[in-house]
């Protein structure tokens, strides 16, 4: 019992020392979560009204992608729009610090750039051409536009290179539904723009290149299992 005891003790040690290792090399996303952090403190202190204003000047809506686009789409990544800074911190830590880990920080801010912005423009063109044919009103302009689910869509996306096959189309299809779902229900401006940003993540695969053997999950889990077993059975 006390050697069991000592073994599991070992492993706890060993997995924390582990993440600690893991964490260290996504010093992006630990940045990013932190900012976070501090605007969703921020944004619990503020009234609604305020609140309202702040993200108000933050949004890249038509209006201000017309008359100051590299501000907004700057600022917008940086304020959650939904969900609590936890459930994103839990995301962040599976899919983008596993992008930044796997692709390095130069390209994972590819990836980030490239879904944010590129997805905001297409759902931003689709909201403008709604308006145009009076489906949306007018005042949709100035609507609220922020937050980091298209760079995170496109992180999930463009982890389904570094997943080996058959896997690979299993966790495809997942994510496939997961972002096609929403337009088959009640389509809105945001849904569009994340399936452009998943789309986008896929369409990096050039980016992958050169980076390493796939992760094999069924390799993982029997190397998991095979230590597992070992460890429990030193006398």
């Amino acid at each position: 019992m006390g050697a069991r005891a000592g073994h599991a003790l070992a492993a706890a040690g060993d997995a924390a020392h582990q993440a600690g290792r893991w964490l260290r090399g996504a010093p992006g996303t630990l940045v990013w979560l932190g900012i976070l952090l501090v605007t969703e403190i921020i944004s619990g202190r503020l009234s609604p009204e305020a609140l309202h204003d702040v993200l108000g000047a933050r949004s890249t809506n038509l209006d201000h992608l017309a008359s100051d686009p590299v501000h907004v789409l700057v600022v917008s990544a940086f304020w959650l729009a939904g969900g609590t800074w936890l459930s994103y911190a839990v995301l962040f830590l599976v899919f983008v610090a596993t992008t930044e880990r796997w692709l390095g920080t130069g390209r994972w801010l590819v990836v980030l750039a490239t879904a944010h912005v590129l997805a905001t423009y297409v759902s931003q063109g689709v909201l403008a051409l709604w308006i145009h044919l009076g489906q949306e009103p007018a005042s949709e302009a100035h609507t609220l536009d922020y937050g980091v689910s298209y760079a995170l869509a496109g992180c999930q996306a463009v982890l389904t290179w570094h997943v080996a096959r058959p896997w690979r189309w299993a966790y495809l299809a997942a994510l496939l539904a997961v972002y096609t779902t929403p337009l088959l229900v009640d389509v809105d401006f945001t849904d569009v723009g994340h399936v452009t940003a998943a789309l986008l993540g896929l369409a990096l695969y050039p980016l992958t290149r050169g980076m390493g053997e796939p992760w094999d999950p069924g390799r993982s889990w029997r190397r998991r299992r095979a230590g597992v077993t070992r460890g429990f059975t030193r006398t």
